[in-house]
Formats: C-alpha cells, structure tokens, sequence
C-alpha cells in the first residue's frame, strides 16, 4: 500500500491550531520501554494492563491480536474492555479525572484526543520503538504543538457510499457519476419499492459523518478548505451552503421513521438487502461482511460538481497511555508493538481497514480499493480535522443543527448559520 498522506496544509493548521501541555515521564527521565524505574518485566511478575476503546464491535477482533502480543510477553496480560462508542468519552473522562483511568486508551482523532494531552493525562510516546516510521501527518492526529506524540494511529479512515451490487445490477443502475445521477438512482429504487439510502438521525454523529460524506462534492474536495484555512471564505458560503442543501434534498429517498434511526437499525436495513446504499464509514465492513457473508457489497466516492469524485478521509483511533498508569511500562511495551507491521497486518485482515501502519496491505480488495482513493482522490474530514473545537464543538453544533433541520425546525440556511456562529468563537481565520 502506498504511503499515505492527507492534505499537507491541513496537517500544519492543525498542528499550529494545538495548544498542547507536554506531560513528561516519571521523575522526568525518558528510559526506554521496560528499562523505566519501577518495571516489572523480566521479574516474572504478572501485569495485567486495562486497555478502553469505544469500539464495542471490535472485541472479538482484538481477542486475536492481544493473544499474538502476549504470546511474546507472556508477563503481561491486557484486559480489553470497549464501552458504547456515545458514551465513551464521559467515562474515560470521568475515569481519568478521579485517577482510576485505564492504562491503555483509545484516543479520538485531532482535537479532542490532544485535550487530554492538554490535561496532563497521556504520556509522550516520542521514545517508543517504530513511532518515527509513521508519516508527520498521521502522527499529525495525536501530536502537540511542541512536536510530541501522544498516540499509535491505528486506523486510516475513509468514508463513501457503500452499495449492493445485486440490487444495483437488477434495476439496471450503475455508480453514479454526478449529482443528478444519484438523484437519479435514488428515484428509481424508490420507485421500484425499495428504501434508496439507510440512513438515520437519532445518532448526532452519523450526520456530521454523511455530512463529510456528501459536502466534498459541493466544493470538489480540497481546494475550497484551503480558503476557509486563509480565512478568504467562511461556512456561510454558497459552496458549504449547498452541502447543507443536498443534506435535505435526500430526504425522501431515507426509510419511513428515519429521524429514530440509529446506526444498528441502518447497519442491519443494509445488511438484510432492504435498503440497496449505505452513508457511512470504512470501518462498517467488517460488521456488514459479518452480518450478512453473502452480501454483494461495493461502494462509490462521492461524485463531486466539477466531474470527479472524491474519498472523504483522516487518521482514526490512536492508542495512547495513562500518564498515571501503574505499568507504564508494560503498557509502553504494548504501544511499540502497536507501531510493528506484524500488529498493522493483523488489524488489517482482523477489521477489514487500511492499517495506519507504513508498508501494510491486505488481501481485502475493497481495503485496498479505499487505500488507493485515500491516495489519489482524498480530502480531509472537514469537521473532524479543522472543527473539533469549541464549546460545544462546531462539529457538535453541525450535528445538533442538522437534527433540527431533519425535525423540520431550521432551514439549511439557519443550518450555515449557526455552524458559521460557532466557528467565529474559537477558529482562528475567522477572528480576523
């Protein structure tokens, strides 16, 4: 696979846009891993390390991958323990704030994940084995203003239509190629009595998500971000506005009750061949191959205005460590084994994703059909990388407005509106 690299400009402003409080090492040395004061490794004392993600999904997964790392470390154990991606975040911070945190910790990507840098939580992981092999704008995730790492990147994610190739090959229809083309697929399914698009609107980040989905095609990927990063146009313009406006115009082509939909009545509506396309992210595959092996499944980037298309991408899920930790290291141990190409083969074929891992493929061919994308036809997250900020976040404030929009209480104007509000608070260019 070839390296991967997301938009360089992007990365920068993100890095220049991080406010980051270094955390150091106990007593301030930077020992390497299982030579730190204090390390029990080779004492024949058994550690057992608390390890937290929000991917609930993931636990059989990982089972394979921890039994491979502790095979090589049989002194340590790691307890892996996935919460409810929705309340994730208020658990571990709640953990981490009364000092009771896990000593392994899924970050979230950008902003959010640097904040408890920011707080004194994680430990720098700039001294961990293979950790200088990764690109500066996937370590660009989980790294400070002062240059340190804070997190493996375990994931490069992508997110498009996915599609059934049955039903799409019974009813004649082809990828679209433009706009007005899915429009167009989407009437004739509906049509023919078949819900178009499973999607739904209980879940807030399902619609920032199929919002970063569809928005691209409106500014035909990345050169419309490098104006709003210069601060020569704002999310009132009539590019980011027409993003809204498609987000409405697919309305009728979502399932009956769709604003009480969350992502496991759309996963299974897919799944189960009853809605023939899927708004959503490459780490679904895994879970829609599971849920139905004989799927016929594909996808398409989204077509954009200007005849291209494009593949809405970012650096996903870094594993960082409990600055408090009582094994740090051993949990230090886990995260050089993390940044090996053994563990990047291993989350590669185990959950079907590109591997943030340099120099890993799979034998996946839809895998490898987003790496290549990734490459050649990628634009950052806009919400994720740029506007994970503020309080509440202005990805937040997309979400919360974009529900009001689906409950008929806020036009898409209103919808760009609020969003610009939000943005003006904290986003640099536009304090100008």
């Amino acid at each position: 696979m070839k390296q991967f690299r997301l938009h360089k400009v992007a990365s920068v402003c993100l890095i220049a846009a991080m406010a980051l409080i270094g955390c150091s090492s106990q007593g301030g040395e930077k020992a390497a891993p299982g030579t730190q004061p204090g390390a029990s490794e080779g004492s024949g004392q058994q550690v057992t390390l608390s390890m937290h993600s929000w991917r609930v999904e993931d636990t059989e997964g990982y089972k394979a991958i921890i039994q491979a790392f502790e095979a090589e470390n049989p002194n340590i154990k790691i307890d892996f323990k996935p919460f409810k991606a929705t309340e994730y975040n208020t658990i571990l911070n709640t953990a981490l704030q009364s000092d009771s945190g896990p000593d392994i910790l899924q970050l979230r990507p950008y902003a959010p994940g640097i904040s408890l840098a920011e707080a004194g939580y994680l430990e720098p992981l700039d001294n961990i084995a293979g950790i200088s092999a990764f690109p500066k704008d996937v370590l660009a995730a989980a790294t400070g203003k002062d240059g340190k790492v804070y997190g493996v990147p375990l994931s490069l994610n992508s997110t498009q239509f996915f599609y059934n190739k049955k039903i799409f090959e019974q009813n004649g229809l082809k990828e679209p190629k433009s706009w007005d083309e899915l429009i167009a697929t989407a009437k004739t399914l509906k049509e023919k009595g078949i819900v178009p698009i499973s999607f739904g609107a209980k879940e807030g980040w399902l619609l920032s998500l199929s919002h970063g989905v569809i928005a691209p095609a409106s500014y035909s990927g990345s050169g419309y971000i490098d104006k709003l990063l210069k601060g020569e146009s704002n999310l009132q313009s009539p590019e980011f506005l027409q993003s809204i406006s498609r987000m409405q115009e697919l309305i009728p082509y979502f399932p009956e009750n769709y604003v009480g939909l969350e992502l496991n009545d759309m996963r299974t509506l897919f799944a189960t061949e009853k809605a023939a396309m899927f708004i959503n992210g490459s780490f679904e595959l895994e879970g829609l191959k599971k849920l139905n092996p004989d799927l016929q499944l594909d996808f398409f980037p989204m077509p954009t205005n200007d005849q291209k298309a494009v593949i809405t991408t970012w650096v996903d899920g870094s594993y960082a460590v409990n600055a408090k930790s009582k094994h740090k290291p051993e949990a230090l141990k886990f995260m050089e084994f993390m940044a090996t190409k053994k563990f990047g083969e291993l989350f590669a074929n185990q959950f079907k994703r590109i591997s943030a891992v340099p120099g890993v493929s799979t034998d996946d061919p839809l895998v490898n059909k987003m790496a290549e994308l990734s490459q050649s036809s990628s634009t950052p997250y806009l919400m994720v990388v740029h506007f994970a900020e503020g309080k509440p976040t202005t990805k937040q404030a997309l979400e919360n407005a974009l529900q009001g929009m689906y409950l008929g209480k806020l036009t898409p104007e209103q919808v760009a509106e609020e969003i610009q509000k939000s943005a003006a608070t904290w986003f640099p260019p536009f304090k100008k």
